[in-house]
């Protein structure tokens, strides 16, 4: 029926533009088309073993019911007992929130600390659905750029400049997607360091920390002298654990901030799932052998790409030290050039030719606020992405 309205935030939305080209070339491969899809940031190892057993066993014995809305008790204990395993942090079961993965856990946060007008400072390029998380929340996303030049770094000089009255929230990511920059630990306290003293939450998502290829300790943002009381700290076991489907994350903060952040999820899901909390409980006590064996192989993958596009002329890559994806620099194909139909002047037009005419799957930079760009997920197979870098590359030469 024309006319029925529509709220100003749900059309102010776009699509996870990430996601719908990845539906794409779903769609392509289910039509037989032969497609190299490196557009989606998730293992393609299967779930650990114990992990999928302990889901079996929730369900086979009825654990199916409602929980807390903030998640079971022995899930919270473990996520505050892995924090001070990883990180010497202190947290009580009480400051952790269990959530339908990392990004319900940013939005809830957001939901819980912004207010109609505020700003939130948001490093591009960056996740993608950041921008869009921040005006769901009725904020103002501030933009916060970063370049190739500086390592895709957040410096203190460019934070510090972006800071007004009307800041309450900085997001910060890293390891980085979509770049794979993973910072020092000297640059996280330098960065952090900006914010000690301020009425500004940091929103710290740490979702790909134990994946690093730089031979450098990850440093928590939390973890910095008088930055605890700030920090709300997000993880999840989606990307260590190879559980994305699961959707169990969560956040770690102060107090009265997991309380906040609580009522909001009473409030919106009711509760986690139930028995992917008993299976996000299990990888915690005991992942086993199988996420250090993905985590070796994501160190190769990282090599072999950074090897392989430093191959193709006329790009530029910044060489992954994090996270599985790597950003290259294209822009010297968008010039407007024609190519079977294409007008290739923007990073948008060159994926879609790439899709259509090359079959080859990948991301533009404009779905992380940085034209000029493209960006691979190496979380695939040495074959597919060996494959997909011959296609690039042969695609590129042909211009």
């Amino acid at each position: 029926m024309p006319g029925l309205p529509m709220s100003d935030r749900a059309n102010a939305l776009t699509d996870s533009l990430p996601l719908k080209i990845a539906a794409k070339a779903k769609k392509l491969i289910a039509e037989g088309h032969d497609i190299i899809n490196l557009t989606v940031g998730e293992p393609d190892f299967p779930s650990p073993a114990n992990v999928k057993r302990a889901g079996i066993n929730a369900i086979e014995e009825n654990f199916t019911r409602y929980t807390p809305a903030s998640g079971i008790p022995a899930l919270r204990k473990a996520v505050a007992d892995d924090l001070k395993k990883r990180h010497n942090l202190e947290y009580t079961p009480e400051q952790v929130v269990i959530t339908c993965g990392a990004k319900q856990a940013i939005a809830s946060t957001l939901l819980a600390v912004v207010n109609p007008g505020d700003e939130v400072i948001v490093p591009l390029p960056g996740y993608a659905s950041y921008v869009d998380l921040v005006r769901l929340a009725g904020g103002e996303p501030v933009i916060l750029e970063t370049v190739e030049e500086e390592g895709w770094r957040v410096t203190p000089n460019a934070l510090r400049a972006k800071i007004t009255d009307k800041t309450v929230a900085v997001i910060l990511n890293q390891p980085h997607n979509p770049t794979g920059a993973a910072w020092t630990p000297e640059e996280v306290e330098a960065v952090g360091s900006v914010l000690l003293g301020k009425n500004i939450w940091l929103i710290a998502d740490e979702i790909y920390q134990t994946l690093r290829y730089d031979g450098r300790p990850h440093r928590s943002f939390a973890a910095i002298e008088g930055l605890y009381e700030q920090t709300a700290l997000i993880h999840g076991v989606s990307k260590e654990f190879a559980m994305t489907g699961w959707r169990i994350g969560w956040l770690a903060a102060p107090h009265p901030l997991a309380s906040a952040v609580g009522k909001v999820q009473s409030q919106v899901t009711g509760s986690p799932n139930a028995p992917a909390q008993k299976a996000a409980l299990q990888a915690l006590l005991d992942s086993g052998p199988e996420p250090d064996e993905m985590n070796r192989a994501f160190a190769s993958r990282a090599a072999l790409i950074g090897d392989l596009l430093a191959e193709v002329e006329g790009t530029h890559l910044l060489r992954p030290e994090g996270a599985f994806y790597a950003f290259v620099n294209v822009e010297s194909f968008l010039d407007g050039r024609e190519a079977d139909g294409f007008k290739l002047d923007c990073s948008m037009s060159l994926c879609e030719w790439l899709l259509e005419k090359q079959g080859l799957a990948i991301i533009p930079g404009t779905a992380f606020g940085r034209e000029g760009y493209v960006r691979f997920s190496f979380a695939a197979s040495e074959g597919e992405i060996r494959e997909a870098v011959k296609r690039f590359k042969a695609a590129l030469s042909s211009l």
